[in-house]
């Protein structure tokens, strides 16, 4: 068994030591076990546990409100290629993994270049589950009306802008919200969670992209990340976080994590603030 430090000198908790190597159809949560996940039952009794990927899920699924980013990127850390072609660099596993995520998500946020450029649904079809709350962080309002987010009405989407973006009303469906801007040009992650408060939104999913992911995680407001990684080197492209750069090691993220094998992926699930879930 492995024991992995986590900051000031400590030793990760038992529940977070074990690094799971599992078979190949270990992306198949039983409907049984995932159906538990969605009423909010813990899978402590579970013996053994019918799916140990289930165990990366059932803090989220038990709990009541939450931040997590998720990114799916190369061996090498890129989310898609030079020319911005990312699909798919992760497997089914992590795509079905991903709408877990959001069968478990009050609202799932995006960015603009996100929204722009993969004309995401956001909603779960892999799945079953409730669609999310679609939210779009658009600072200049730049994303055209015709994504797919403001032109279907599966699921209530809100469009995030800034005080001075100009656009027409918005499609029926679409609920335009304003937010003040930093002196970066950005929302702060902590208005974007604040806002979604205010609609009743307390289970965030942070899909992406890399930018926004690195945003709310450097704002610190992220409690978990679930980081897929796929077999492949790509050797150039989009870097995944992208943070403000730091001079030495000792000042770098050391967080508790757990490892899970996802299909052909390696998902690691990263514990960014454990008193969120009683750590």
């Amino acid at each position: 068994m492995m024991q992995r430090l986590i900051p000031n000198g400590g030793v990760m908790p038992d529940s977070m030591v074990r690094t799971n190597r599992l078979s190949p159809d270990a992306d198949v949560i039983p409907d049984a076990t995932w159906q538990r996940l969605l009423a909010g039952q813990s899978l402590d009794d579970d013996k053994p546990m019918a799916s140990e990927l289930a165990s990366s899920l059932a803090p989220l699924a038990t709990t009541a409100s939450w931040v997590v980013a998720q990114l799916g990127q190369s061996l090498d850390g890129r989310i898609a290629t030079q020319s911005g072609h990312s699909h798919y660099i992760n497997g089914r596993a992590s795509l079905v993994h991903l709408h877990r995520l959001r069968g478990l998500a009050d609202a799932v946020v995006i960015g603009a270049g996100t929204a722009e450029a993969d004309d995401p649904q956001l909603t779960v079809r892999h799945v079953s589950g409730v669609h999310p709350t679609r939210v779009v962080l658009d600072p200049r309002g730049r994303v055209p009306m015709d994504r797919q987010l403001f032109r279907t009405s599966v699921a209530p989407t809100l469009h995030v802008v800034g005080p001075d973006a100009s656009l027409t009303d918005p499609p029926a469906g679409v609920e335009r919200c304003v937010l003040p801007l930093n002196d970066r040009g950005q929302f702060a992650p902590c208005d974007v969670i604040e806002l979604l408060g205010t609609h009743q939104l307390h289970r965030i999913l942070v899909e992406g992209g890399g930018v926004t992911v690195s945003q709310f995680i450097e704002a610190g407001v992220v409690d978990r990340l679930h980081l897929l990684v796929a077999p492949l080197l790509i050797g150039s492209g989009r870097p995944g976080l992208q943070m403000t750069p730091i001079e030495t090691l000792d000042t770098a993220l050391r967080p508790a994590l757990r490892t899970f094998r996802c299909g052909e992926d390696t998902l690691f699930d990263v514990l960014l603030r454990p008193a969120t879930f009683g750590g």
